[in-house]
């Protein structure tokens, strides 16, 4: 006589659910872990800029570092429907988080890459959070501090 089985009971067993799955061998790093490598840097096939780089916007007159990236469009649609449709950037490109800043305020803005460009200019942010995320380098670029997570 055939066992009779529940879909549930054959899905979850097919996927391994409710099993706890144990490592045949332990997991061997090839080298040492360098605790003083960089590894807050998005990868440049995924996203233009970086975390800690300097932009400025194409369009609007403000400038700002780079403290979060989202690999595609993730905020809310209320705010993606309140831009103008002839200047609505694309949902499927990165998106950065700015400590942003113009002549008259600080904010913190959500941009897309295609409205971002490298700011070259030599005139330092003033943003207030700057200080408590970052390390400024020496070239031109801030590092995250060590603890902080975005």
């Amino acid at each position: 006589m055939a066992r009779r089985v529940s879909l549930l009971g054959w899905l979850q067993r097919s996927i391994g659910l409710g099993r706890r799955k144990v490592a045949e061998d332990p997991l061997l790093l090839d080298r040492p872990l360098d605790r003083d490598q960089r590894y807050n840097d998005i990868t440049p096939l995924l996203a233009k800029f970086q975390i800690g780089q300097v932009v400025r916007h194409r369009h609007f007159p403000f400038r700002g570092i780079i403290f979060d990236v989202d690999p595609v469009f993730a905020n809310t649609d209320e705010w993606y429907d309140s831009i103008p449709e002839e200047v609505r950037p694309r949902k499927d490109q990165p998106f950065y988080h700015l400590f942003a800043e113009n002549e008259r305020t600080h904010y913190v803005a959500y941009v897309s890459e295609q409205n971002l460009i490298i700011d070259d200019s030599d005139t330092p942010l003033s943003h207030p959070d700057i200080q408590e995320w970052f390390n400024e380098t020496g070239r031109g670029r801030y590092e995250l501090k060590k603890g902080v997570a975005n």
